[in-house]
């Protein structure tokens, strides 16, 4: 029987020689968070946990165990039967669960008996979130950072996009998270991932990082929508120079018109979004700008979104907690097209290389 227990640590560096990663948790378990690339076969899904979970407590533990194991039994044929038949004898599985008991050895006692080498982690997720939660602690201090600050519409995220596709190293938090970092920032049809997920995704990030060359990320608050940033990354962010990006106020609401469409053919979930700026700004300014937005007036009022909350809000924010704002000097940018955005890139790699030589 080719099977063996392995420590999260050397599963973490192990990570990209397995053929494939399995989740034998249940369905629920593997959507809050899961390790890289992980693939899900419960070994018994919410259902049959939650019945097991019944019968243990009202009935017997004995009884529970038996009608576990059944459960169990079947899912793990069914896992093999769809998914296994197809494997050489070389293929070399990864398998945890929650705590690396009963549901991980379960699944692996088999497959390492049908002749597949198979590692079960030890401690199972449980481990792995260890590591992720220890790690984050320690590697944003290895990197050097280069923010990007600047007002809302300025093309901020736009960017970093174009950084990533000059070659730069980019942290894109707000893609991470799944969301845009202000009211207006949900993305249609696109759920938030959840806390832990959010930390998996972002230490997946920063280990993939040179230590040699700047991460170029967004100036960003404590926050994103409802997930909330690691506090060491965070700090390092704060105390990392920060360049001002600069955009006409006309550019910035023509940027903000094409990258918010999505508002144009549903102005009530716009005006829903308003709202939440009652407390704010007071419900004579809002019912006025859901007033324009229904009648198809956006330009005008986005703009006295911008001025009137976005901006005050940013710049007050930015002063406060980014320590070497615009010590860089500001980098304008005409508008937010495509070959504007190349350039810029291309600019901020050339600007930030010297120091790192």
């Amino acid at each position: 029987m080719a099977m063996r227990m392995i420590t999260a640590n050397d599963a973490v560096a192990r990570l990209s020689q397995f053929d494939t990663v399995i989740d034998a948790r249940s369905e629920s378990e593997y959507a809050e968070d899961r390790l890289p690339g992980a693939v899900n076969w419960p070994t018994l899904n919410d259902a049959e946990r939650a019945l097991i979970g019944t019968e243990y407590k009202q009935v017997s533990a004995f009884d529970a165990r038996k009608r576990g194991a059944v459960l169990a039994a079947r899912n793990i044929a069914a896992h093999i039967e769809r998914e296994a038949q197809h494997r050489p004898q070389g293929w070399k599985p990864l398998v945890y669960c929650w705590r690396g008991g009963q549901r991980s050895g379960s699944l692996g006692t088999v497959l390492g008996a049908i002749g597949f080498t198979v590692q079960v982690l030890e401690g199972g997720y449980r481990e792995f979130r260890r590591v992720v939660l220890d790690e984050l602690q320690t590697l944003p201090a290895g990197l050097q950072f280069h923010v990007l600050g600047g007002r809302t519409g300025s093309a901020k995220s736009r960017l970093l996009q174009a950084l990533a596709a000059e070659g730069a190293q980019v942290l894109d938090l707000e893609g991470l998270a799944a969301h845009r970092g202000s009211v207006l920032g949900p993305l249609p049809g696109q759920p938030q991932p959840s806390q832990k997920g959010f930390e998996t995704a972002v230490w997946q990030a920063l280990r993939g990082f040179s230590a040699d060359r700047p991460v170029f990320a967004e100036s960003e608050s404590r926050t994103i929508g409802r997930v909330r940033l690691p506090e060491p990354l965070l700090e390092r962010l704060r105390a990392s120079p920060c360049t001002e990006v600069q955009m006409p106020v006309s550019a910035r609401v023509a940027f903000l018109l094409e990258d918010y469409a999505h508002f144009l053919g549903d102005p009530e979930s716009f005006c829903e979004r308003l709202d939440v700026l009652r407390p704010v700004q007071g419900n004579v300014v809002i019912d006025d700008w859901q007033s324009q937005a229904r009648a198809g007036r956006w330009a005008e009022v986005v703009e006295e979104l911008l001025l009137r909350h976005y901006d005050p809000v940013y710049d007050r924010s930015t002063a406060r907690n980014y320590q070497q704002f615009g010590q860089t000097g500001p980098l304008a940018l005409a508008d937010g097209n495509e070959a504007t955005l190349t350039a810029a890139a291309r600019q901020l790699m050339s600007a930030t290389a010297p120091a790192l030589a």
